[in-house]
């Protein structure tokens, strides 16, 4: 079997490590061992915050509308009750772009979502 030099493999796979690890500190881009370790933590803190990135936004929208719904006189819960029994589909990020954007608009929502639950109570 022929001898195989692997100097060039292992410096590209060392190299392609060393690349994706710029901008880490000290050791953590310089030294092979460490930098690759760094990676690897990086690669699995960047997965699951892109799911969690989705979890944070939607929290963050509930919060901007919950904001403009008690500033026209109304909770976030009565407010999403309403619109579904008027059958209103908006989803949370129109309406919180709604809330900071076109208050006008979004108030428009909030009486289509009182006449709602007023006609539910009678």
């Amino acid at each position: 079997m022929p001898r195989v030099k692997r100097g060039v493999t292992a410096r590209k796979k060392h190299k392609k490590v060393l690349q994706r690890t710029e901008g880490h500190y000290g050791a953590r881009h310089r030294l092979i061992k460490t930098a690759r370790e760094s990676m690897m933590h990086a690669e699995m803190y960047a997965y699951r915050d892109r799911r969690n990135r989705k979890r944070d936004m939607r929290s963050l929208w509930i919060t901007r509308i919950n904001a403009a719904a008690r500033m026209c006189g109304m909770r976030y819960g009565d407010l999403i009750h309403g619109l579904a029994l008027a059958n209103v589909d908006v989803d949370r990020k129109i309406m919180a772009d709604l809330a900071v954007t076109d208050l006008a608009a979004f108030n428009e929502l909030v009486k289509a979502a009182q006449t709602a639950l007023a006609a539910q109570k009678a």
